[in-house]
């Protein structure tokens, strides 16, 4: 009698063990499943598709993280591109800057200000003079906000006698801000400062 007893309590010892043992398991299961499913759902959110052509191509998204190094640079660049890039004209003048002045905080516009006042784009004009502005390479530092960067340009000023070339090296720091149409990458140059501007060479103009 005790022996079937003990028989019994041990069976339902073993079933019991045997039953937590598929209810661990499948909560285990179901937490895998869960976590594959969230992990899925969240790598599809990642993925845009573009339709082109008629076609659907697939693209990938990515933090603004991921692209700061490469906007802030573009962003350095195009504005540097649009100040110092200057035609004998007024208005030309006039929508190159006020497309930068977009793009940088009070300190651009003071030095605008100063060449405007100096006679610089007066000159410019009168005197049929073009510069031009390719840069070389712009560091930034994303490891310190403000973001600290230098730019490393050459600019070209053909005059109607002869052709300049200047080294010019500027630096400044960047702060995030909205994005909108005049600024794109949503960053706002601070502290703007020239650091060296040199002639290189002065060549004749060959007619």
């Amino acid at each position: 009698m005790f022996k079937k007893m003990k028989n019994i309590d041990t069976a339902f010892r073993h079933i019991r063990g045997f039953t937590m043992l598929i209810i661990a398991g499948s909560v285990l299961l179901s937490c895998f499943a869960l976590y594959k499913s969230f992990s899925l759902v969240s790598q599809m959110q990642d993925r845009i598709y573009i339709l082109a052509n008629g076609k659907a191509l697939e693209a990938y998204s990515a933090g603004r993280k991921d692209n700061i190094p490469v906007e802030a640079r573009d962003h350095v660049k195009t504005f540097h591109q649009l100040f110092f890039t200057l035609d004998p004209d007024d208005k030309a003048i006039a929508t190159n800057i006020t497309k930068a002045l977009y793009l940088a905080d009070g300190s651009a516009k003071r030095i605008y200000d100063d060449l405007k006042e100096n006679g610089y784009y007066a000159g410019l004009i009168s005197g049929n003079v073009n510069q031009t502005i390719h840069v070389d390479s712009v560091a930034v530092d994303i490891n310190e906000y403000p973001y600290k960067f230098r730019c490393y340009a050459t600019q070209r000023i053909v005059r109607p006698t002869s052709i300049t070339t200047r080294s010019l090296i500027t630096e400044g720091a960047l702060r995030n801000v909205s994005r909108s149409d005049h600024n794109p990458h949503g960053f706002l140059i601070e502290r703007w400062a020239t650091i060296a501007n040199k002639d290189l060479k002065t060549t004749a103009r060959r007619y």
